[in-house]
């Protein structure tokens, strides 16, 4: 076995070792926190019934707050790293995509999002942003197209063509953009 698979094995048992500890400590302080429970909890009910509602909760969160503290304490103690997982959002490019396949595969189930049309129809000509498969899908979508959206789509295409024309550039990536547009202007004119 390699020195970084030996080193790795030596790190995992040692993590397993801390978090065994912690667990052991928290069990530990679990049992003596429960008979200073009980006392305070005495003392408590005496103390509550002359505390006001608002009081009584402005209390609870304080205890609650303490608590946390002493537990993130002892996992930091125990080296145990805490960190919050935030769950992964998806770009503005995922929900467009998934905004215009949601319109083919389930029309019925499918609601217009201004937003979504938005970036479909700004990045629309960019075949890393709209694979190829998605716009195929986009010019059946463009079809059903109306008003402004419409007459904009159809000037920024003519735009975007003039502006090629002048160019004569040879780039692939130009090419295939201004096929793009070759296409939706036959669609839209």
């Amino acid at each position: 076995m390699s020195k970084t698979n030996v080193e790795k094995k030596k790190k995992k048992a040692e993590k397993r070792k801390k978090l065994k500890q912690y667990v052991a400590q928290k069990g530990e302080m679990e049992s003596e926190t429960e008979s200073k429970k009980k006392k305070q909890s005495l003392q408590a009910t005496e103390e509550e019934k002359e505390l006001t509602a608002e009081e009584r909760r402005k209390l609870e969160r304080k205890l609650k707050k303490e608590r946390k503290k002493k537990e993130k304490q002892l996992m930091r103690e125990a080296g145990i790293s805490i960190k919050k997982v935030e769950p992964k959002k998806q770009s503005g490019s995922e929900l467009a995509l998934a905004y215009l396949t949601s319109w083919s595969e389930n029309p019925e189930e499918w609601k217009f999002q201004k937003t979504r049309q938005t970036w479909l129809l700004l990045h629309m000509y960019d075949k890393e942003k709209v694979p190829d498969k998605y716009f195929t899908i986009l010019l059946d979508y463009l079809q059903g197209l109306q008003g402004n959206a419409r007459d904009l789509t159809v000037q920024k295409a003519e735009a975007f063509m003039k502006e090629f024309d002048d160019s004569n550039a040879e780039d692939p990536n130009l090419l295939d953009k201004c096929e793009r547009i070759r296409q939706v202007l036959q669609l839209l004119s």
